[in-house]
């Protein structure tokens, strides 16, 4: 059992960053085509080995550690956000699974809560002053939005009466009730991921590079790698919670088509809209989502008793 159980996790860790790693190819071609321009094209048969070649070349350059930093914790920083994203991947729901976790709601939660560590500790340990900005940033940006987060989850939850990942895939009517919070999450999965138009912890036009300004070769891969695993994981978790069909095979592969789909729509987004102002970023999550979430939780949960 202990053989099959660590195999399984090993086998979706390196799906995981295969997808992700077609991911961003994926993004770069799509906004080659939405900016009226040739994506990767050169390496290989129409630019798919690109990815590899990143890796190969980031991988095998020489670290610059700057002499100021706090050499431990920025070592430690990308590996923590590389191994926290992959961790995400272990309650991957699926119709043949190795092992099921009843509780892997809160599983997510206390996880992608973690995420926050990270970026403070990538900021702070490389002792710049742009670097702790973006950190600093994107830490008030998390932790603002995990609470709205936090409850339209919630809502779903007291719908769904399960914790479960693999026991929502049978509720595919909560997507008809709960399709405005499903588009507040959608967007407030843009602002945990640092997306735009929420990208301020990475903010070139003020801050070089945010809180990864010092990181070269290696370590900005794992954090580049880090970020989108989260897209990917967040877009999957969000095709289970309010896109769900039945826990049947034929579903495998709707999720994959759902989860591609949503990832396609942060591509798209980012080729779209331009960075939002800081003050308009707080104020759309603590004056806008806050009260809507709430509300939609007051309203789900004599529902729920109704229904009980």
């Amino acid at each position: 059992m202990n053989i099959t159980f660590f195999t399984s996790i090993l086998l979706s860790a390196v799906l995981a960053l295969v997808a992700m790693a077609f991911y961003t190819l994926m993004e770069r071609k799509f906004l080659g085509y939405f900016h009226l321009r040739k994506g990767p094209n050169k390496v290989g048969l129409m630019g798919i080995p690109q990815p590899f070649s990143d890796a190969i070349k980031l991988f095998v350059k020489e670290q610059a550690k700057p002499t100021p930093s706090n050499k431990s914790p920025f070592m430690v920083a990308p590996t923590t956000a590389l191994i926290l994203a992959l961790m995400m991947w272990t309650i991957y729901p699926h119709s043949h699974q190795t092992f099921f976790l009843q509780f892997s709601v809160l599983y997510f939660l206390c996880v992608s809560s973690m995420n926050v560590y990270a970026t403070f500790m990538a900021g702070w340990s490389s002792n710049s002053k742009y670097a702790l900005l973006g950190a600093l940033r994107g830490v008030a940006q998390t932790i603002s939005y995990e609470v709205s987060m936090s409850l339209i989850l919630l809502g779903a939850l007291v719908l769904m009466m399960t914790m479960d990942f693999t026991k929502m895939l049978n509720y595919s009517w909560v997507m008809l009730m709960l399709f405005p919070l499903a588009v507040i999450w959608f967007i407030t999965n843009l602002a945990e991921t640092n997306r735009t138009p929420f990208d301020f912890a990475e903010g070139e036009s003020e801050l070089v590079s945010g809180f990864n300004i010092e990181y070269s070769s290696g370590l900005f891969a794992m954090i580049f790698m880090a970020e989108y695993m989260n897209i990917l994981v967040m877009s999957l978790f969000t095709s289970v919670l309010f896109m769900s069909m039945s826990n049947t095979p034929v579903s495998d592969l709707m999720l994959v088509t759902k989860t591609l789909f949503l990832a396609m729509l942060f591509v798209w987004v980012r080729a779209t809209f331009p960075r939002m102002r800081y003050d308009h970023l707080m104020n759309l999550t603590w004056k806008s989502f806050l009260p809507l979430s709430l509300t939609a939780l007051l309203v789900v949960m004599p529902i729920t008793i109704m229904l009980c």
